[in-house]
């Protein structure tokens, strides 16, 4: 029997209050319903590493979607690694 809704990748984002493009990111994947786990650096430093060790950067967001780097709020690419349209 085929499914049919595909299951979402694990969205994971790592980000800080006081970064606009986080909050723009965060807005979109709630508009579209898109369940994702947030990850504030700026009060856990040991995610701070795995941002480093993950992207190769301290910018933020970086969003792991299903294993995949975004770094930035790069909509096309998560649009693609998503299946969603472009909104």
């Amino acid at each position: 029997m085929a499914q049919a809704t595909k299951k979402q990748p694990r969205v994971l984002m790592f980000s800080t209050p006081t970064c606009s493009y986080c909050n723009m990111a965060k807005q979109y994947f709630r508009r579209n319903r898109v369940r994702f786990r947030d990850v504030d650096i700026s009060k856990d430093p040991a995610a701070a590493r795995d941002v480093m060790r993950r992207s190769g950067q301290m910018g933020v967001p970086v969003i792991d979607i299903g294993g995949k780097i975004i770094v930035g709020f790069d909509k096309p690419k998560i649009n693609q690694l998503l299946g969603l349209k472009n909104n």
